[in-house]
């Protein structure tokens, strides 16, 4: 493999291992759920960023590809989607959403564990999970990642349209825990929006970058998107405080 391809998985690896750290500290401090949804969610990352790290320097195997699989396309973007959930809707409702989803991930590891495989892995390239996993595990993938994607993209618009009416993004009758101008918690939906947008992207860039070089790509842009949405709620204390009362 080319060292420009390990190196952008090296970066994508310890670029999400750095955010983790940042939201863990916030979610230490804080104790709001959408800083302990995104701290799962790019520990995730993490782990599968590593694992492509591992598999362009070293080369694929069964165990590298099911850990690829398992963070990345089954697990985190459904824990994204909670921390945008937990952005417009607030602790009380994200908390026991949470606790479903805990539930599900460690039912979906457990899947992932004992798959049977329908054929070894060889070569270079990423292999592909319809060539190795069974219906089971494709999925769930097709179900962790699609779902929540798609939360995550509808969170971000319902916030610009209330915005653009002069409404609080925030969800009617939510409990607000924190302290985030409108604009911030719109600017924050849209980038996590963009940024998950950014890492489905590898299918269209594969014919021309190559597949491993196409995901490499898009997981450095999109771990770097995804963090600057992490920052903006937390930029600054704002005085401009989101209601916890409808708009009208």
């Amino acid at each position: 493999m080319d060292r420009l391809t390990v190196s952008l998985a090296a970066f994508a690896s310890v670029v999400a291992l750095v955010f983790a750290l940042v939201t863990a500290d916030r979610w230490h401090r804080r104790r709001l759920a959408h800083h302990g949804a995104w701290t799962i969610a790019m520990a995730l990352f993490f782990i599968g960023a590593g694992a492509l790290w591992w598999a362009t320097a070293s080369g694929w195997s069964d165990g590298v590809f099911r850990v690829f699989f398992t963070a990345g396309a089954v697990l985190n973007v459904a824990w994204l989607a909670l921390g945008t959930v937990a952005l417009l809707a607030g602790n009380r409702v994200a908390r026991p959403l949470r606790s479903t989803l805990a539930l599900l991930s460690a039912f979906a590891i457990g899947v992932m564990v004992i798959a049977p495989t329908k054929s070894p892995i060889v070569g270079d390239e990423i292999p592909r999970a319809r060539d190795h996993f069974g219906v089971l595990p494709r999925s769930l993938a097709a179900i962790g990642s699609g779902v929540p994607a798609l939360v995550i993209i509808l969170g971000a618009l319902w916030s610009v349209a209330r915005l653009l009416k002069g409404s609080s993004p925030a969800v009617a009758g939510a409990r607000r825990d924190v302290s985030i101008s409108a604009n911030r918690l719109v600017l924050s939906n849209v980038l996590v929006a963009l940024g998950t947008l950014v890492l489905s992207a590898s299918g269209s860039l594969a014919g021309r970058l190559g597949e491993v070089r196409a995901f490499t790509v898009t997981l450095s842009v999109g771990v770097v998107i995804l963090f600057v949405g992490f920052l903006v709620p937390g930029a600054r204390r704002s005085t401009a405080v989101l209601d916890a009362t409808p708009s009208p």
